[in-house]
């Protein structure tokens, strides 16, 4: 995958400090008067090993970050520093229907790894079996639930051997016990594999439960309206009053952009 602007770790200070640095970045679709302007002069900083959440109502710019961050598309102006590999994963889980569980978590291995053929199925079935799959390895996506499918995508995400993870409301359409299965999961491999997340949502309580940071977007233009830091103890739970709490001042500061732009 291409990256926008990369610089090595040394150029970004200590790699703890720093991981993702987006600079006054805005970006416009088209131009004259069919022009859009989804971004608008954003800052951000993103340590390493960090766990940001993007909230926001729809046209925020949320997902148009992720893609700046993964260089998927470019910044009509400012600049984006990344310090290390990316893996975007999205809400779709968009795995190849041909191939089993196995073989998509395969597929980024084999275009770009340089492990053995024994190596690189090893490797698959140790990520299968982090994410409670081990015995569905064989099922092809059609034989799979969304949840189930979600992981493969999530092991599949984790065979690039990525530093940031890059993730565009990945859950936003599971059921709500499934979903907070996968947060326990997502919170566990975050922790053990030391990843920088940058998570999308539109569900406050889901941000509030998983972030170290929550960053209000804007109606759009999006910019970020303001960070809230998350400093309870983990592992936390949805439906926590603590957690409830920040999630309802969360809402109400969306609910006060809607008024604000009619969105």
């Amino acid at each position: 995958m291409r990256l926008v602007n990369v610089v090595p770790d040394t150029e970004l200070g200590n790699p703890r400090e720093s991981r993702i640095a987006a600079i006054g970045v805005s970006k416009t679709y088209g131009r004259g008067d069919r022009s859009v302007t989804a971004l608008n002069d954003v800052s951000v900083d993103i340590a390493a090993v960090e766990f940001v959440c993007l909230v926001g109502t729809s046209g925020s710019g949320k997902s148009t970050i992720l893609n700046l961050l993964s260089g998927l598309e470019q910044p009509t102006s400012g600049t984006v520093h990344l310090s290390g590999r990316v893996a975007l994963m999205f809400q779709e889980p968009a795995l190849m229907p041909w191939l089993t569980a196995m073989g998509n978590v395969l597929l980024p291995m084999r275009v770009h790894s340089r492990l053995t053929d024994k190596a690189a199925h090893e490797e698959a079935q140790r990520l299968l079996t982090m994410v409670g799959l081990r015995e569905f390895a064989r099922k092809r996506p059609h034989e799979l639930s969304g949840g189930m499918k979600q992981r493969v995508a999530l092991a599949r995400a984790l065979a690039q051997d990525a530093d940031i993870l890059l993730m565009d409301e990945p859950f936003g359409a599971l059921d709500a016990i499934t979903r907070d299965l996968l947060h326990e999961e997502l919170e566990q491999i975050w922790l053990n594999r030391k990843l920088t997340i940058v998570f999308v949502t539109h569900n406050a309580r889901e941000a509030v439960r998983l972030g170290d940071r929550v960053l209000v977007m804007t109606s759009r233009p999006g910019r970020v309206a303001t960070e809230i830091p998350i400093r309870l103890r983990r592992p936390r739970t949805t439906d926590s009053e603590e957690v409830a709490a920040i999630a309802h001042e969360i809402g109400a500061r969306l609910r006060q952009e809607v008024r604000l732009h009619g969105d």
